[in-house]
């Protein structure tokens, strides 16, 4: 009977291999993003009916997103929504053939971070500015 002989299979990369870099981070952030997205579409959906159907449902979802949780939420979902933006741009950007040196790549995660901070702060100020 022959033998048969076992051939080792090549391991996929993995962090043990792999430095972490910001790219990559941030490629896990733009997927997480995207569920954080759809529950907050969903808080939005709920505010929609709430204003469409009663006083009394308005208030309820008024004095909710108004607590200091239902604050925490609205801004965690304002940055998802503007980094998941930033990240499109940037995958835009690479569509074009551009950005793909590793110092551009780095530059590209970089401005997405601070994109999308500056952008959720600038909403969040002219918000508060204008409840007055």
């Amino acid at each position: 009977m022959a033998e048969r002989k076992m051939i080792e299979r090549p391991l996929s990369p993995h962090l043990q291999i792999y430095r972490l870099t910001l790219t990559m981070v941030m490629s896990g952030l733009h997927r997480m993003t995207g569920p954080v997205l759809y529950f907050g579409t969903l808080l939005l959906v709920w505010w929609l009916m709430a204003v469409s159907s009663s006083q009394k449902q308005f208030e309820l979802v008024s004095a909710l997103f108004s607590s200091w949780i239902g604050q925490l939420i609205l801004l965690g979902y304002t940055w998802a929504l503007f980094h998941h933006m930033m990240g499109g741009i940037r995958h835009f950007i690479w569509d074009f053939g551009r950005g793909f040196e590793p110092h551009e790549r780095e530059f590209l995660a970089f401005a997405s971070i601070v994109g999308s901070l500056v952008l959720t702060l600038v909403v969040w100020v002219l918000g508060y500015m204008l409840k007055g």
